[in-house]
Parts: structure tokens; C-alpha cells; sequence
């Protein structure tokens, strides 16, 4: 194993997915006691992998892939033609020396397959996952209980969650509005369909600021005919900046 500017980072990584080998994982731990530049490597990949280490949840091997896998790379055949001639099988199975049969290569095609998996795993759980929200508006009804928290990101995205069962009639939606500005007036975040919580997509609209009005009215079936709210607010609240 070589430690240099170039794979230091690279076996970092694998370090902290757990992809090395007992020999590899000792060779690096002794090597971290002298070495200032690794021990940083390491530091730096465990804080990346940390929020998937922390919330990613568990999840089974499905019975029988790594065993599918390596009967995938097993895949050498009984016996050879070669020039008229047929090779025994123990010929075939004879490892030369860059053979890429042999048990390093598989081991090394085998953590490569891990480490993608976990990669893959990692980047779906990054781009499924949130940023932190800008703002926080927990919105209430008209006797002061919570009906609902929102979330806005600032990238015209908003998560809303709600805390209390809505009523919705066949006729009437629930639409999710927030005051930029007295000047722009209310604007539509989206309807939450079938009044379930959910995430919506709205307009373009400046950065979210603190004390900026959240609500929740009901309206009609495909919301409101004016763009403007006009049907009885279930709740309402003003956001908060994450401390």
C-alpha cells in the first residue's frame, strides 16, 4: 500500500466505508501514527460520510449477492480450444502471474463493487436528502393548536408537514401561501394533494426572511380562481431562522 497525494484520499475513504481488508485497515491505522497528512484524510472523510453514518437507516444484503457476485467473477470456462487442441480444465484454472483471476484482483473487483454500492447509496441519500431549511414556520389554527410545520429551503422548495388531520370535501383543496412582501402580496406555495403532508415547488420568490407569514386555506378544487387566497385559513405562523 502506497501513501501518497494521490491515494491517500482514496484510501481514506476506504478506510472509513470499512472496504479494507484486516491487513489494509491495520497497515493504515499504524501508518496514521506517523503520518499527519493521512490522519487529515481520514478526518475529512469521516465528517463527509458522517450525516449518512448518522441517518441513513440499515438495511439487509439482500440472501445470496455476494455469492452471486463472486460466481460472477468466477466465470472461467471447463475447457479451452487453443490451436486444435483442447486445455484440461486444471490448465485453464492455472493462475499465471498478472492472471486477473487471481484472488487480489477479485478481491480488489469485489471492494470496488462494495465501494460503489456505498457511493451510490451516499449520493442517492445526498440528492434525496434536504439542505438545512432557511426559515421554520410552525403554523397554527384560530384556538392556538398546531396544525403544521413548513420548511422553505430558499430554492423555491418547501417542505410541508402536517400535525392534525384536514377534512378535505371533493370540491375544495389545500393550498399553502407565504407573504414575501406587502408589495408582491401572498403567493401560492402549491396544494398539498389530498390534504397529506408534502413538498412543493413553487415560483420563484426572493430568500425567505425571518417573521415572513406562512398559512394554510382552503379552496377550490385546483385552488384558488385568483391567485390570491380566498377560502377560510386553516392555519397560519410566521417563520423563525434555524439557530
Amino acid at each position: 500500500m502506497i501513501f501518497n497525494e494521490t491515494t491517500i484520499p482514496e484510501i481514506a475513504d476506504e478506510y472509513v466505508l470499512g472496504l479494507l481488508d484486516a491487513a489494509d485497515h491495520a497497515t493504515v491505522e499504524a501508518e496514521m501514527e506517523r503520518n499527519a497528512g493521512l490522519r487529515q484524510a481520514v478526518a475529512t472523510s469521516r465528517d463527509r460520510y458522517l450525516p449518512l453514518d448518522m441517518t441513513a437507516e440499515a438495511a439487509a444484503v439482500p440472501p445470496g449477492l455476494w455469492t452471486q457476485i463472486e460466481a460472477g467473477l468466477a466465470d472461467t470456462p471447463a475447457a479451452v480450444p487453443l490451436g486444435g487442441a483442447t486445455l484440461a480444465p486444471e490448465a485453464v484454472l492455472t493462475p499465471a502471474a498478472n492472471d486477473n483471476r487471481g484472488f487480489g484482483w477479485k478481491a480488489a473487483a469485489l471492494s470496488s463493487m462494495a465501494a460503489t454500492l456505498v457511493l451510490a447509496v451516499a449520493l442517492t441519500w445526498s440528492l434525496g436528502r434536504r439542505a438545512e431549511p432557511m426559515v421554520i414556520a410552525v403554523l397554527l389554527n384560530e384556538t392556538g393548536e398546531v396544525q403544521a410545520v413548513v420548511e422553505d429551503f430558499g430554492n423555491d422548495t418547501a417542505n410541508i408537514r402536517l400535525l392534525a388531520d384536514i377534512a378535505v370535501p371533493d370540491d375544495k383543496a389545500v393550498e399553502v401561501w407565504t407573504l414575501p412582501s406587502a408589495e408582491m402580496g401572498p403567493v401560492s406555495l402549491g396544494l398539498l394533494e389530498e390534504g397529506q403532508s408534502g413538498r412543493l415547488k413553487a415560483p420563484p420568490l426572493p430568500t425567505p426572511q425571518d417573521a415572513q407569514l406562512y398559512e394554510i386555506t382552503l379552496e377550490q378544487a385546483g385552488g384558488s380562481p385568483t391567485g390570491r387566497p380566498t377560502g377560510p385559513v386553516l392555519a397560519k405562523g410566521f417563520a423563525k431562522l434555524p439557530r
